[in-house]
């Protein structure tokens, strides 16, 4: 079993998502729930595709974590 970190970003009027260690492996979605359903069926279309040509499957690498940091209001 392989662990991806996957990095999702929200646009104007959707969410994206792509994988650092699976170059071209991206997916749209409207919620983060329907962006998780569709990043897994990249990962697993992407990772056949490298075994039906013959490549190697990169073993993952990428970590995300998140960084909380209070923002202070600017003033005016």
């Amino acid at each position: 079993m392989r662990k991806y970190a996957v990095v999702i970003e929200k646009g104007p009027n959707n969410y994206s998502a792509y994988v650092p260690d699976l170059p071209g492996c991206v997916t749209t979605g409207k919620t983060i729930e329907e962006i998780k359903t569709n990043i897994r069926e990249a990962i697993e279309l992407h990772l056949e595709g490298l075994m039906e040509d013959g490549s190697s499957v990169p073993e993952p690498t990428s970590v995300a974590i998140e960084v909380e940091l209070p923002v202070q209001p600017s003033a005016a």
